[in-house]
């Protein structure tokens, strides 16, 4: 399970503003590959919504189905909070729990059935 642990409010190219979703994973203990030793984290991701602030606070701390999975990006340089910059080559990203891939929205296919089982063209 995923938990809803913050928000923040962005704009898109247009200047409109939208809320990004903060989300959170359940605890996991991860060792380390230099000392062994275990320690407690949590993976952390985004999305983009629709929702209001006034609805998006009301939201905080709700849990959705679903996990948070690393995936393959471009390089890119990320700061610790020592000042030091590194290299990563990944992200984390939400994963639906019925979802067999993450992969871009799509959009509707171009022929449809109807409810009546004849062809539509969408």
């Amino acid at each position: 399970m995923i938990t809803i642990t913050g928000y923040r409010l962005a704009k898109n190219k247009d200047e409109e503003q939208f809320i990004v979703l903060e989300l959170s994973s359940d605890i996991e203990m991860v060792q380390s590959m230099e000392t062994g030793n275990f320690y407690a984290t949590a993976r952390k991701a985004s999305i983009t919504s629709t929702f209001s602030e006034e609805t998006t606070k009301g939201l905080l701390g709700s849990k959705i189905a679903g996990k948070i999975v690393r995936v393959e990006s471009d390089p890119y340089d990320y700061p610790l909070e020592s000042g030091e910059v590194i290299k990563l080559m990944h992200r984390y990203v939400y994963k639906p729990e019925e979802a067999g891939e993450v992969a871009p929205y799509s959009t509707l296919p171009k022929k449809m059935m109807s409810l009546r089982g004849s062809l539509v063209n969408s």
